[in-house]
């Protein structure tokens, strides 16, 4: 029951923080404002976190295709999904990129969010993915059953990672609920992996590349253990924004298709890019990460079977309101 607990008063915190949000949301003013230098143009706030999914991101700023669409356009990062998520309801940034959990959480506390394009999929190659559990060269883990009562980093509770790394376990009739769940930012991971503060440790790209060049090794890929090729993260935004600010919407929806489309042609500049925004990312090791699929889709199935677990293990308490995430798309 302690560890059930656990699991419910990080749900009250991240409600209470949600609805302290969204109540500032509805007073905020916008942040599309004319930029002196910017050619007058509508400057608009994105929240981001340093991973490779968000690579045509700021490929799109580096290039000005987000300004071809009428838009100047700056990234602001964040820890994690969940923070994005707090930062675009309270008015930091217009829009957003988060994982799927953590949008579906927000839906299910009655965060009204929106969905406006794909932001990342897996290669669906569990030995060469985007993500990985991976542990420390001297681990005796063998398998996902192996976490039960270890300790496992993970950028935000109540998100992808603690989702797909329990139905890993659970698929191997390990006992999900005596995980231990550590909040670290993934820059930080791999440290305090070698230290000992954690067991395992949940890594997105261009850090697990990073694990591994160091003697680390992947334990199992929570993503395939959840499904095929899981749609990770989207962008979004406001069902108020959405609604009061669609033609900024839509240029920005437009700007990240073209950013998506040059990204998948151009991958020695999208390696170059992610070097501007994750600094300890050395050039030999950007030219061996393993880069996302970037579909502008949202993936209605994939976005289903990551909030049915959700919803299986407390994170959700309703069934996941997909079509209403994706409703305004």
């Amino acid at each position: 029951m302690k560890d059930r607990a656990i699991v419910i008063s990080r749900r009250a915190a991240m409600g209470s923080a949600l609805a302290l949000a969204l109540g500032a949301c509805s007073t905020s003013g916008s942040s599309a404002k004319k930029s002196g230098d910017g050619g007058d143009l509508p400057k608009v706030s994105v929240g981001a976190i340093p991973v490779a999914e968000v690579a045509p991101l700021y490929l799109g700023i580096q290039k000005g295709f987000f300004r071809n669409h009428g838009l100047e356009v700056v990234a602001k990062q964040f820890q994690g999904g969940a923070a994005v998520v707090t930062g675009v309801i309270s008015g930091q940034a217009e829009l957003g990129f988060s994982n799927i959990v953590s949008l579906l959480t927000a839906r299910d506390r009655g965060v009204p969010l929106v969905s406006v394009i794909g932001a990342g999929t897996s290669t669906g190659d569990p030995q060469r993915d985007i993500n990985a559990i991976m542990v420390g060269p001297d681990s005796t883990l063998k398998s996902a059953k192996d976490l039960v009562g270890k300790r496992v980093a993970i950028n935000s509770w109540n998100s992808i990672g603690d989702t797909t790394v329990k139905t890993a376990v659970r698929k191997l009739g390990g006992d999900d609920w005596k995980i231990q769940f550590v909040r670290v930012p993934h820059a930080q991971m791999p440290a305090q992996m070698a230290a000992g503060n954690v067991d395992a440790i949940w890594e997105a790209e261009p850090y697990r590349t990073m694990v591994l060049q160091a003697g680390g090794r992947i334990l199992f890929d929570n993503l395939t253990e959840t499904y095929p090729k899981v749609q990770i993260a989207q962008f979004f935004t406001t069902e108020q924004t959405r609604r009061n600010k669609p033609q900024l919407v839509d240029s920005f929806v437009a700007g990240m298709k073209e950013s998506q489309t040059y990204a998948e042609a151009h991958t020695d500049e999208v390696r170059a890019v992610i070097k501007t925004y994750v600094k300890s990312l050395t050039p030999a090791t950007a030219q061996t990460i393993v880069l996302p699929v970037w579909s502008p889709e949202l993936d209605v199935q994939s976005a289903l079977a990551l909030g049915r677990a959700a919803h299986a293990y407390g994170t959700l308490t309703d069934a996941p309101d997909v079509s209403g995430l994706f409703g305004a798309a």
